[in-house]
């Protein structure tokens, strides 16, 4: 969320870096219940009741003290007294008002995303997206590449009519050294983080509270891409990502500067609805309803976000180079950027069987964004004014787009599959997968 003093004194600014990720004000107003919503105007009227309020609450000081003289005096006060109960009731119906229109800024602030920074590239959507660099040569083959969603059911280890039996569209099974290779990339991207990139290993809940998913951005605006559910009289959502629990951990903190970075590793199972997805990648694994990944996050300071997001990046590259696949750093435009983020990097790994480039991997500087709604704050110096921590999070990897991966660049001729040598030790020893 927007600290809304910055809104309220950078208006054009504001409206400006909006206008470059596509949003206008028309737009947010389109939302049910902000309809007409002008928070510019709205924090005026604030300001001016706050100042109406104050100056009423001055005025039953001076007259309470002036009726305890007449008291003491034994003088009549009941006109006094007549102004101040006509006082009393304009000073509850201001704070009445000013609690409405709190909530309605809050309301209106809940759906404004995050801010781009003055580095990212300006457009309107991931055409305008600039390559960094690429690490690696695609590989070349003698014979025709198969996408995974045919090299998996040949080999065996990839069922997708088995899972639509079970739970639908947008389900895989996995069997044999199929699951024996999704457990080994988990392992191995772990090990790696924990062991070689400093980050704290953490399994969190997987179900979170409607408050858990507000203060890191899920809602209000994207619920129709949740799954929730019900506890009793309560209702939870699962997770889409570890990123909302782990950067939640701190809710209603205030943490002091010699803890940070927090940097955590995560291996959740995530859960999306894709109702944005408008039948896109409908094949294989690549969007599916449920899948694993292994989440970086990091709390950190202002000054220091930005070079913790280009660490983060070369944290997830590393598990790419040690699997020896290729892939390029993008940065998103303004138009392709998420709603918390301020700056997001994607990796993409080269894949062999769609001729392309493919996410693998999104990091992203939030700044205070989500601190704000979670209210994470810590301290610069010792007794000092907290401040927000800014929060990061990154994909260190997708894991079943790893896989993907994997099995479409170490394809041979005969439809066997070479076992990369990083993974080798996570896989007993085991070198190739052939059909069974």
């Amino acid at each position: 969320m927007l600290d809304l003093k910055f809104v309220v004194e950078n208006r054009q600014r504001v409206l400006a870096k909006l206008a470059s990720r596509g949003q206008s004000l028309e737009q947010l107003q389109a939302w049910p219940g902000l309809t007409g919503v002008d928070p510019w105007a709205l924090d005026a009227e604030r300001r001016a009741s706050l100042q109406e309020t104050e100056q009423l609450r001055h005025r039953q000081r001076l007259v309470g003290e002036e009726i305890a003289r007449l008291g003491k005096a034994k003088q009549d006060a009941s006109a006094l007294k007549a102004e101040m109960k006509g006082v009393s009731d304009e000073i509850k119906g201001l704070e009445a008002r000013l609690a409405e229109l709190e909530s309605r800024l809050r309301q209106f602030l809940l759906m404004v995303p995050n801010l781009p920074d003055d580095s990212v590239p300006v457009g309107p959507d991931a055409s305008a997206n600039r390559e960094v660099r690429r690490v690696g040569e695609p590989p070349r083959f003698a014979f025709e590449p198969k996408s995974h969603w045919d090299l998996g059911p040949e080999l065996g280890i990839l069922d997708f009519e088995r899972a639509a039996k079970v739970s639908g569209a947008r389900f895989a099974v996995y069997w044999d050294l199929g699951a024996r290779l999704e457990r080994a990339l988990i392992q191995f991207m772990l090990e790696l983080h924990t062991r070689e990139r400093g980050y704290r290993e953490v399994i969190p809940p997987y179900l979170v509270t409607p408050e858990t998913m507000l203060g890191t951005g899920q809602l209000p605006k994207f619920e129709g891409d949740l799954f929730k559910t019900r506890a009793g009289d309560r209702e939870l959502f699962l997770i889409p990502t570890a990123e909302v629990p782990l950067t939640a951990l701190h809710r209603d903190e205030i943490l002091e500067a010699s803890q940070l970075p927090l940097k955590y590793v995560s291996f959740t199972p995530c859960f999306r609805s894709e109702a944005g997805s408008y039948g896109k990648d409908v094949r294989g694994l690549i969007r599916q309803h449920q899948f694993h990944k292994v989440e970086l996050v990091k709390l950190t300071s202002a000054e220091s976000s930005m070079d913790e997001l280009e660490s983060m990046v070369a944290d997830a590259e590393e598990v790419l180079k040690r699997l020896g696949l290729a892939y390029r750093v993008v940065v998103l435009s303004t138009g392709d950027m998420g709603f918390n983020s301020a700056k997001t990097y994607d990796l993409e790994v080269w894949l062999p069987g769609q001729q392309a480039y493919r996410e693998i991997s999104s990091c992203s500087n939030c700044t205070d964004f989500q601190a704000r709604r979670s209210n994470v704050r810590y301290r610069p110096e010792p007794k000092g004014k907290p401040r927000f921590v800014h929060t990061l999070n990154g994909s260190g990897l997708a894991v079943g787009r790893t896989l993907i991966a994997v099995l479409e660049n170490y394809q041979r001729a005969d439809g066997s599959v070479v076992v990369p040598e990083a993974l080798r030790p996570y896989m007993g020893g085991v070198e190739e997968i052939r059909a069974r």
